[in-house]
């Protein structure tokens, strides 16, 4: 098909804080050097920041570094960290309050903001705009563009105006458009669908270690005043999830923003084994632990979204870059989850490649060839040195559970900085960690109660998810039949559980025979079964752009 396309030097996809970052990076480098450098960012959420979710903790060392006067800028960091508590929850009614001297230096917080990312992601679009990036929300990146030579020359936006079968609609029928890049930078997120064609295409993870997710699930409420401590750090680990065994672990943190909000979330790791734990459901009763009822009760939740996020670390990052551009970010996979934070890398890692392709195209490079001077660079920043620190927290915690773990980790981090001599390792894919339904015991969740906790629909609702009907499905399945005849005998069919957001269910029919239904509308696009699905039957890819949720201030 021939379509109508534009030419840039880099063309990057993803308007989070890798992408946003390299975008504004560029355009400084092009502006120091007295030359233009054209910069395209396509985002496949309805605006910017609409499908950003994390917790958020930041850490501003990269923002120090791209914008040294954010603040007479107007960057939203409003509220500075004053506490850190942290808690181990013996029981759905107990809990320790760990000490000070006890906790690992990674997890300390002093001259960290509790931020929406989603807003900070919208302060550095206009930054960007303001520089001269053209940004284009509403559209999805659909296909890599590659050349004869196996070079990336950009990519292909999603058609739009298609029906279920992939005809096209008359009269609302617009093919994707082209846009060429000289480079074409991926900033997806964690997870993200032209990322993984790319690590499968070029063996990019062939000597990288199996990459690992968690679940993210948050809330945003308003509280009663008289509970609100602007600037207070709350994380826990144990209850609901595994205190001592290592099978289904995890951690809830709440913060305390502005305005009488607080954020309340839960990170399951996706490496858990019973098939029959679902994650939505963990945090739903985790809210009625005294240790984050006494903040919520009373309160109004009025957000929810959720969302995975890579958490392998150095050990699991693949080769960042092949010829004709680079994964940055989430794509990547560069949070430090030693610090549970993964903003400040993504915004580094951005930055880091946006100087070389500059540099590579202010020497007059015509692009199409492999960046390796951002890998030397990565090598030798403070980035690296970070994740390298980091390198053994994951394993650990999965080697030996949540409280051996915690103190090997407390040792590595607070005695030898990160330095110990050897290097773990964690190999088994998350998808290949869930046991068979005989072998687990079923969980017996609470009915929620409306007040603390919600059943997922009204949780959707709140997303402001929605997903034009009458497209093909975006989740799609290798095999069709796989659902009912593997995963249903040998697993109760996890996907009803997993996924956060009731996209999947298994309907019995009146003839008795079982049916699996996917209700694409409601996917969050928290890639979630893309990565659990134990079969790695399930596909999850780019919907027509402005689809999925709407998440304010997430």
């Amino acid at each position: 098909m021939e379509r109508e396309y534009m030419e840039f030097d880099v063309v990057i996809v993803g308007a989070g804080p890798a992408g946003l970052s390299a975008a504004c990076r560029l355009k400084q480098k092009a502006a120091e050097a007295g030359k233009e450098i054209s910069v395209c960012v396509v985002e496949k959420g309805s605006e910017v920041g609409a499908h950003i979710l994390s917790g958020a903790v930041f850490e501003p060392r990269a923002l120090n570094e791209l914008f040294p006067d954010w603040k007479e800028l107007g960057a939203p960091l409003n509220t500075p960290v004053t506490r850190d508590d942290i808690y181990v929850l013996r029981s759905e009614a107990t809990a320790t309050k760990v000490p000070d001297l006890f906790v690992p230096k990674t997890m300390h917080n002093e001259g960290n903001y509790i931020i929406s990312l989603g807003n900070l992601c919208r302060w550095l679009a206009q930054q960007a705009e303001n520089l001269g990036v053209e940004i284009y929300p509403g559209f999805a990146a659909q296909e890599v563009l590659f050349d004869e030579n196996n070079v990336v020359r950009g990519i292909i936006t999603g058609d739009l105006g298609v029906d279920r079968e992939g005809n096209p609609k008359e009269g609302l029928y617009t093919p994707g458009m082209e846009l060429r890049g000289k480079y074409t930078l991926f900033a997806e997120g964690c997870r993200g669908h032209l990322g993984k064609q790319l690590i499968e295409r070029f063996k990019l993870d062939s000597e990288a270690d199996s990459q690992h997710y968690g679940i993210g699930l948050k809330e945003i409420w308003e509280i009663d005043p008289a509970k609100h401590q602007p600037g207070l750090v709350v994380h826990t680990a144990g209850w609901p999830l595994d205190i001592i065994s290592r099978e289904n672990t995890g951690g809830s943190f709440l913060y305390h923003l502005e305005n009488n909000q607080v954020v309340v979330g839960l990170i399951v790791d996706l490496s858990y084994s019973n098939t029959f734990l679902s994650p939505f459901d963990e945090f739903q009763r985790l809210k009625h632990h005294p240790v984050l009822k006494q903040y919520l009760e009373g309160g109004k939740r009025i957000s929810y979204g959720a969302r995975a996020l890579a958490k392998g670390g150095l050990n699991s990052l693949p080769k960042m870059v092949f010829n004709g551009g680079a994964l940055i970010g989430c794509d990547l996979g560069t949070m430090n989850v030693a610090k549970i934070k993964g903003s400040h890398t993504a915004m580094k890692s951005g930055m880091l490649a946006a100087d070389a392709v500059a540099d590579s195209l202010l020497a007059g490079s015509e692009g199409g060839d492999a960046l390796n001077t951002y890998v030397e660079a990565f090598k030798g920043s403070w980035l690296f040195d970070e994740l390298f620190a980091s390198r053994n927290f994951g394993p650990a915690m999965h080697k030996f559970g949540p409280i051996m773990g915690a103190g090997f980790n407390w040792l590595d981090q607070n005695i030898f900085g990160g330095k110990l001599p050897f290097t773990l390792h964690d190999t088994k894919p998350d998808y290949a960690c869930l046991k068979h339904a005989s072998d687990c015991k079923k969980i017996d969740y609470p009915k929620p109660d409306g007040k603390l906790s919600f059943d997922k629909l009204s949780s959707v609702f709140l997303s402001s998810t929605n997903h034009e009907e009458e497209q093909p499905c975006h989740l799609k399945l290798r095999d069709p039949s796989i659902p009912i005849s593997v995963n249903l005998p040998l697993y109760d069919e996890p996907a009803q559980r997993y996924c956060p957001a009731g996209v999947y269910e298994v309907i019995t029919q009146e003839s008795g025979e079982k049916r699996f239904q996917i209700n694409a509308q409601n996917c969050v696009h928290c890639k979630t079964c893309d990565i659990k699905d134990p079969s790695q039957n399930i596909t999850w890819v780019t919907p027509e752009g402005a689809g999925g949720p709407t998440y304010p201030n997430m």
